[in-house]
């Protein structure tokens, strides 16, 4: 592993990570110039030690208290400290990132776990964090809403026998009911966008090391939710035709790394899938590959909404089964070389 942790660069606030603002690109150009020479920082294709940061979902939507579905934890400022967190381990290990992999929740108005997707008997739609269960769609407690489908041009009959698979098949995961969530990460909106300290952050490492941040867009399709970046919940209808698809170059890609360092929003949901069909995935193939993969236990945080649900215990169950499996967690605050496990 190659030299300890860098400083940090003068013009990191953290007191900004918990603040929507926009970054300013140019400054930020010239000060990555001029950091990385100062710093003896070389481009990231000269790395002898590959080393991939997927950040989850650090978007405005999860990620600031104002927004839909700010991942509070139980702390009431979790996803601030995490970004507090992760901003400062960015930073400090520039020089030996070699790529960060952002993934994108992204939706529009017209998806099946957005209220406006069914309607009950008298025409109503259901609220926001109303579990949908299999039982309630066999017995007609919840149809879909007619007046979407010429939108999607999709047929009544399709989508009521797809909507009782869809509920079956997300119950056989043992996950979640289909949770109807409030409308967020909306393409087009603010919500969408990356936290401005993280972007920012990334921004300078891509200056600093010559890279392009490797985003990867996931839960824009109409029928399926899609809380991991690997896949969707459900990738086939009734009939066992395709509607979705794992996202096997991004597979690929991953194995071309030594490291693969996952942190974001939110723990019990996007993150914990993100890892579990990683997880699924190195065992089908090289279970020696599980030994590449670090959480950042310190930049993650679950959902804890309150007088409703918290999602903690099942969060720290889920991780305690990764580690189990061989897979490292870790804290951003403990220097890398002090990691286990690493080889040049």
């Amino acid at each position: 592993m190659s030299k300890k942790e860098l400083p940090l660069p003068p013009y990191f606030n953290p007191d900004k990570v918990s603040q929507l603002w926009r970054v300013s690109y140019e400054e930020r150009f010239r000060d990555a110039l001029q950091w990385s020479k100062l710093q003896s920082i070389p481009p990231a294709h000269e790395d002898s030690l590959g080393v991939c940061l997927i950040l989850v979902d650090v978007q405005n939507t999860f990620c600031l208290p104002d927004f839909e579905l700010y991942v509070r934890g139980r702390s009431g400022t979790g996803a601030i400290d995490d970004n507090r967190r992760l901003c400062k381990f960015i930073y400090k290990n520039l020089h030996r990132i070699t790529q960060i992999s952002p993934t994108m929740d992204t939706h529009q108005i017209l998806q099946i776990f957005h209220s406006i997707f069914l309607i009950d008997e008298v025409g109503e739609h259901p609220s926001s964090y109303t579990l949908i269960s299999e039982e309630e769609i066999r017995a007609g407690r919840w149809k879909i809403n007619p007046a979407i489908l010429p939108t999607l041009q999709l047929e009544s009959s399709y989508t009521q026998a797809y909507l009782q698979h869809y509920v079956h098949e997300l119950r056989k995961t043992g996950k979640y009911d289909l949770t109807i969530w409030p409308y967020h990460a909306m393409l087009g909106g603010i919500g969408h966008a990356l936290v401005p300290a993280i972007e920012e952050a990334i921004f300078f490492h891509s200056v600093a090391r010559c890279c392009q941040p490797d985003f990867q867009i996931k839960g824009d399709h109409p029928l399926t939710e899609h809380y991991s970046v690997i896949g969707p919940e459900v990738m086939e209808d009734a009939e066992g035709k395709s509607i979705a698809t794992r996202n096997d170059a991004f597979l690929q890609k991953l194995t071309n790394f030594e490291m693969i360092v996952i942190a974001g929003q939110a723990k019990s949901h996007c993150v914990a899938w993100t890892i579990d069909d990683l997880l699924k995935e190195m065992h089908s193939k090289d279970e020696e590959w599980v030994r590449k993969v670090y959480l950042l236990e310190d930049c993650t945080s679950p959902v804890v909404i309150e007088g409703i649900i918290d999602y903690t215990e099942d969060a720290d169950r889920t991780f305690q089964r990764f580690a189990d499996a061989g897979m490292n967690i870790v804290r951003s605050t403990t220097p890398i070389e002090k990691w286990p496990k690493i080889k040049e």
